[in-house]
């Protein structure tokens, strides 16, 4: 079914279980509860879940399967982006045309970006691709904002405004991005007993192409295309020495990554009518790479855990400020309380990065594959404790010679 194996097609259905069923999974806590404030199940952070799992899922494609380790893909986030407010401003809201944009924008800056910096390899191939990025950040904030041509907007960044063109913009659509007249900004909300859950139109809309994007990643790993390019990682010189041509494969590789990628700048702009530099930024380029060797690089899912996992602390755990410590740790002696409020300071809020900085260390020195690798090993675990189990019972009932 689907040209899937058992495997992947379980996997897939795991993917588009957690995705379809967020706004449940994601807010456990009841909305009064003083926990309520780990629930991600509001549209804005469903939304970047779904968006950088595609970011992530595509970067994975370059890294995982050919080991090249590009420092400059927010540069195909940032054009993806940029082309969908400008179909936005030119023509219509609507995110089909957009969307389509964006991806055939990122494809050709792609495969220009990738056929220089593919001529090295390593972390030369690294450098360039970190230099192009940088330069397409410098074009964006400066050059590209000139009054003459602004294509940009520099530093403000590029938004819609009333009085742009819009050709195709007819009354009663919504003046927002919108799936055929459904406005990608529409939220329905279900109240059960002391829970609320939000039903965005943007967020289902991402996570159906996110499920798309993770069923054509597996296609693609499981396909010829995907082992040459596992070959291209495994051993590239011994691929070439055999008569094989390896660039035209990675050459490949790097567009539908570039794709992917401009695909996830396109649907930011689409919950979201605004394009600016800084998602071109190497900060940005570094985020995705950090994602995808904390979720498990090479691995399918792994990439979407740790889009998952990052966009979760960034959002979630960066809010907790020491009036929230305070609360939690309210039953100590006043002394113990400022102790540990100050003790714990230094890692939450505006320090966040601090301790992703630390379970950073501790996945890669315990868990060089990431966070699957972890999942494999509970996993393991459990099913060594069963065979034990079963081989007791299977003991005990064997009689006695």
């Amino acid at each position: 079914m689907l040209g899937l194996n058992k495997n992947d097609r379980t996997l897939l259905v795991i993917v588009a279980v957690l995705a379809l069923l967020a706004p449940f999974i994601l807010n456990p806590f009841p909305t009064d509860s003083s926990l309520a404030q780990f629930n991600a199940g509001y549209p804005d952070l469903m939304q970047k879940f779904v968006i950088f799992g595609i970011f992530a899922i595509g970067f994975n494609i370059l890294f995982g399967l050919t080991g090249y380790l590009s420092f400059g893909h927010a540069a195909f986030l940032g054009i993806g982006s940029y082309s969908a407010v400008w179909i936005y401003k030119l023509f219509t809201y609507n995110v089909i045309p957009a969307m389509m944009l964006s991806v055939v924008m990122a494809a050709i800056f792609a495969l220009l970006i990738g056929y220089i910096s593919l001529r090295r390899s390593g972390i030369y191939f690294s450098i360039l691709t970190l230099a192009f990025a940088q330069m397409s950040f410098a074009l964006a904030y400066s050059v590209l904002s000139n009054p003459k041509f602004n294509l940009t907007n520099g530093e403000t960044g590029l938004q819609v405004y009333a009085n742009d063109i819009q050709m195709f913009h007819r009354d009663g659509l919504p003046d927002f991005p919108h799936i055929f007249g459904l406005s990608m900004g529409s939220t329905s909300k279900l109240p059960l007993g002391a829970w609320e859950f939000q039903f965005n139109v943007g967020y289902y809309f991402c996570a159906i192409l996110m499920i798309l994007a993770f069923y054509f990643s597996i296609r693609l790993f499981r396909s010829p295309f995907g082992m040459m390019l596992r070959a291209v990682k495994s051993n590239q010189q011994r691929m070439n020495y055999t008569g094989l041509n390896s660039r035209p494969y990675t050459l490949a590789a790097f567009v539908i990554s570039g794709m992917f990628a401009g695909l996830a700048g396109g649907l930011l702009a689409a919950t979201d009518p605004l394009a600016g530099a800084e998602r071109m930024q190497w900060t940005a380029s570094g985020e995705v790479v950090l994602m995808t060797i904390l979720g498990g690089a090479g691995t399918l899912i792994g990439p979407v855990l740790g889009a998952g996992f990052i966009k979760y602390f960034e959002n979630i755990f960066s809010k907790i400020n020491d009036q929230v410590l305070h609360q939690w740790v309210s039953f100590m002696p006043d002394g113990l309380e400022d102790f540990v409020v100050a003790l714990i300071h230094p890692f939450i809020g505006k320090g966040w990065h601090l301790t992703l900085g630390i379970l950073f260390m501790l996945v890669v020195i315990f868990l060089p594959g990431g966070l699957v690798e972890g999942g494999q090993r509970i996993g393991r675990l459990f099913g060594r404790k069963k065979r034990a189990e079963d081989t007791a019972d299977a003991a005990a009932k064997t009689p006695a010679e």
